[in-house]
């Protein structure tokens, strides 16, 4: 067990505190929810109850989530394999059922309840809801071929957001919980990747902070060493050279198409950290990377 803080320990970190408690009240910030903190369960509880404080201290928390490994899991059991091309879930109908299933249903709700019996009033809601999220199929370039496109099926790209439904909860102290499924003008459903879905809901709210949870560190240099109060500039530099490269690249790209768009800051944290939100958040050394647009304080950029 970690060592109990004195009564005076507990006040220094309540005034520690206070700074960003006024620097973000009334704020949007944007969570991607996914990793460790999505399965292990003292972590979904760490997390809940992180959710509810940001709120309850004045800022406005908006929790996109995803689902893969649960989806896979799923799909494993009905005897339909998994496939990935260039890391998106090849989706046909039967998938997408599947996915709206578990997605839109068994997680979203599992988190709603999660949050509300840590003294929170969630609301769990898909991108087909009020047709906030329009989507349309997409089509990835081949890498042998970048002229060529390849389907994957009912995967979609996000085509605009309208945030009305949004502001509407969080003007009545709810705190949304969004599944990442958005629908075209014809009612046809995609699969959206939750971090792209939660950086284009952070650009289109124009967020404080879009923070995604992940099962890293944070970005690394080429030591192994997390880098963080990063500039747009110097992260393209990191991608040109290779330092940034394989599975967190598509995250700092969303980080990146970000805060180029409006947002603040964007932080890619561990979320394998007992509490990681409030400590990314409310503490000036926080538990991951930092990626700040033009916009932000550069003297105290967290």
């Amino acid at each position: 067990m970690p060592p109990r803080l004195s009564s005076s320990q507990k006040a220094e970190v309540l005034v520690e505190a206070l700074p960003y408690i006024q620097r973000f009240y009334d704020r949007t910030i944007v969570i991607k929810y996914g990793g460790n903190a999505m399965t292990d369960v003292a972590l979904q509880e760490d997390f809940a109850e992180d959710v509810v404080l940001l709120k309850l201290i004045g800022m406005n928390p908006v929790v996109v989530h995803g689902a893969g490994p649960q989806i896979g899991a799923l799909l494993q059991k009905l005897g339909k394999q998994s496939e990935f091309i260039q890391g998106m879930r090849v989706t046909d109908e039967e998938t997408l059922d599947v996915v709206e299933m578990v997605l839109g249903g068994l997680i979203n709700q599992d988190i709603v309840t999660l949050i509300n019996k840590a003294g929170g009033k969630a609301v769990g809601l898909t991108g087909k809801d009020g047709h906030f999220i329009h989507a349309r199929k997409m089509k990835i370039a081949s890498k042998e071929d970048k002229k060529k496109k390849i389907d994957v099926g009912l995967v979609g790209e996000v085509v605009r957001i309208d945030p009305e439904i949004i502001h509407l909860l969080d003007s009545r102290d709810f705190i949304p919980v969004i599944a990442p499924i958005g629908s075209d003008e014809k009612g046809v459903a995609y699969n959206i990747n939750a971090d792209v879905a939660a950086g284009k809901l952070a650009i289109t709210l124009q967020a404080e902070k879009l923070i995604l949870l992940t099962n890293t560190t944070g970005v690394l240099d080429r030591g192994g060493g997390v880098v963080t109060g990063l500039t747009s500039q110097r992260v393209k530099e990191m991608i040109d050279d290779g330092t940034i490269s394989g599975g967190m690249l598509p995250k700092v790209e969303c980080a990146l198409d970000a805060v180029k768009n409006g947002v603040k800051t964007a932080h890619i944290i561990d979320g394998r950290v007992s509490h990681a939100l409030l400590l990314e958040v409310l503490t000036s050394s926080g538990v991951g990377t930092l990626i700040r647009g033009a916009s932000a304080n550069r003297a105290n950029h967290r």
